[in-house]
């Protein structure tokens, strides 16, 4: 079965449909969705992407995250792509949404936030690995882009500036 997500215009009004590889061979502008998981320390747990990835492999991420699906809304996207990615089925909370453009097109990113002292259980297609780290570590592997993923990079900026 063939993916399909919205298209939307420059505020993020859905204009059309195409499939992930068309919005993106296309710049399409289409919306994402975050999660950031936290323990009872205030740490969040991000993963490693897997190797197998086309984009950023080896990469660190936001504990969750990934594309809405046509006619999804962002807290399903978000509570879907959560339990695919670290095998959970917890109760998020909405913190911000905003714009972010990258490579010529806009993505609508919408974040939210979970409690969870795992464990977790990564799915291998997606991740290789995953730890705990301070929010104070994290902004230091943005600075010093250490591996992380433009989208993690981006929704620190954006909740921790």
């Amino acid at each position: 079965m063939t993916e399909f997500l919205d298209v939307v215009d420059e505020n993020n009004k859905v204009i059309g449909e195409a499939t992930p590889q068309q919005v993106y061979d296309q710049r399409l502008n289409h919306r994402i969705v975050h999660v950031l998981v936290f323990n009872d320390k205030g740490e969040i747990f991000l993963y490693q992407r897997a190797p197998n990835l086309a984009f950023c492999p080896g990469h660190w991420h936001t504990s969750a995250g990934g594309l809405v699906q046509k006619g999804e809304d962002q807290e399903h996207a978000a509570m879907r792509i959560l339990n695919e990615t670290l095998n959970i089925d917890i109760p998020i909370i909405k913190l911000l949404d905003g714009p972010y453009d990258h490579y010529k097109m806009r993505k609508f990113c919408t974040m939210f936030r979970a409690i969870s002292k795992g464990p977790f259980t990564l799915n291998p297609n997606l991740a290789m690995q995953g730890s705990w780290f301070s929010i104070a570590d994290v902004k230091d592997m943005v600075k010093k882009n250490q591996l992380v993923h433009p989208e993690l990079a981006y929704v620190m900026e954006q909740l921790y500036p």
